[in-house]
């Protein structure tokens, strides 16, 4: 889902809130298998169906059930803004008790892995329906909306795709090429001749709720997770600390706490890129109005030469709940919405929704040019970053990992620490509260 202040700034705290839920007896969190759900004949779509959602998701959802509706007459799509600061305490409330739950609601995916983790019967097994089309979405995508089994729980909606977004005034006043950027080591050279021709940092993170380090692990094909155990101090985790550790040893780092701080960072030109998903455009069309044209996107750096050039943060999945009474028909409009083209196509255009449904991106508008950023097609780099952004595993232990992580990254970026004996210690505190062992 495209992100928000509020989303970013409540990410560790309703996450927690998800892993300690599932710790409880609940009628959601028995070990009764997930109910399953047939292909259904034209005559068993109708009824009613309410679907949770927020924000310009459940605007897109609204804007679409007429259709729905039209085609499928005796149908009656119901859509509640639940609001984003409320929706996953009313989810897990939900799960727990057993009751209360809409026909469909959105989470957002990586939250959703801590559900199924935690509520394993809680929705329904997609799988028969749903599994034809696993090679026509984003592989990243299509594992937050799948158990360890492989069961299909849910389809995904939107993803976010890693670039860079750079600020090509002073790109150009520095004299460097955005092209030239093929690696991390070129990176961080790029940014100290910026900063030394302007006097410009080059990057912006946030000193204590930060999660470039887990972009970094999931550009290099892994989580904070490894077949079950804790792989936060891998060789792959050990470089993509020690790049973060480079930016801020160098001064290339300006540090901003929140999403606000964030946003004026970028606003008032102090860093001059930000590695961030496709959604981060929606903000600067949205925020920065006056700084059209001075925007341009490249793939993220590579840790070796020719290596992945992206990562993801972001993205959601509408999953039919267990506890509907109609799921035939909720399966049939979670399928109208994200397993077709065109609304996902049209929910691009008007909601800034980034299609986790590879087909849509092949539709001519990805391809055409911005203006904000300069005529240049920023969908469309994207659209082709997207098939390769790797998927990672994720499991109810995620919160708890995610914590850990934040402390480690203040320690070696603000306190000068080692990446790898930080990062060991930090590997043996998740081990420590998860009961998990330790992968490296």
């Amino acid at each position: 889902m495209k992100q928000t202040r509020r989303s970013v700034l409540l990410a560790g705290a309703i996450a927690a809130a998800v892993a300690l839920s599932g710790c409880a007896a609940g009628g959601g969190s028995g070990k009764k298998a997930a109910p399953s759900l047939a292909a259904a004949a034209s005559g068993d779509i109708k009824g009613d169906v309410t679907v949770w959602s927020w924000d310009v998701a459940a605007t897109a959802l609204k804007r679409l059930a007429p259709e729905f509706e039209r085609q499928h007459p005796g149908t009656k799509i119901n859509v509640v803004d639940i609001g984003y600061d409320n929706a996953y305490d009313k989810i897990t409330v939900g799960l727990k008790s057993g009751k209360g739950l809409p026909d469909i609601t959105t989470v957002e995916g990586p939250r959703f892995q801590s559900f199924v983790g935690s509520f394993p019967n809680g929705f329904y097994d997609l799988t028969s329906l749903a599994d034809k089309y696993k090679g026509q979405y984003n592989a990243a995508a299509w594992k937050t909306a799948t158990d360890e089994k492989g069961r299909v729980l849910a389809l995904p909606w939107d993803s976010g795709p890693v670039g860079v977004f750079y600020r090509r005034d002073l790109f150009a006043k520095a004299g460097v090429d955005p092209n030239s950027i093929n690696t991390w080591d070129d990176y961080v050279k790029a940014g100290e001749q910026v900063k030394a021709r302007t006097g410009t940092k080059f990057i912006t993170l946030d000193p204590a709720e930060d999660n470039t380090f887990l972009m970094l692990l999931q550009q290099q094909g892994q989580g904070y997770f490894k077949d079950g155990k804790v792989a936060v101090n891998t060789p792959q985790a050990v470089k993509a600390m020690t790049v973060l550790k480079q930016l801020s040893d160098k001064g290339l780092v300006d540090w901003a706490r929140g999403w606000d701080a964030t946003v004026t960072s970028t606003k008032t030109g102090k860093s001059a890129t930000t590695p961030q998903a496709a959604w981060w455009g929606g903000t600067l069309t949205g925020e920065m109005k006056e700084l059209s044209g001075k925007f341009g996107v490249f793939p993220l750096p590579a840790f070796e030469p020719g290596g992945v050039r992206t990562s993801n943060n972001g993205g959601s999945v509408l999953t039919v709940t267990s506890q509907t009474k109609n799921p035939k028909t909720a399966w049939a409009f979670t399928e109208f919405m994200l397993a077709n083209s065109a609304n996902q196509v049209s929910m691009l255009k008007d909601e800034g929704l980034f299609p986790a449904f590879l087909p849509a991106l092949k539709d001519p508008f990805v391809a055409q040019p911005d203006p904000y950023f300069g005529g240049q097609a920023v969908n469309k780099v994207f659209a082709d970053l997207s098939p390769s952004v790797p998927p990672i595993e994720y499991t109810k232990d995620g919160a708890k990992a995610t914590q850990l992580v934040w402390s480690a990254n203040a320690g070696v970026m603000l306190r000068g620490r080692d990446p790898k004996s930080t990062l060991d210690s930090t590997a043996k505190q998740i081990a420590s509260a998860t009961g998990r062992q330790t992968a490296g």
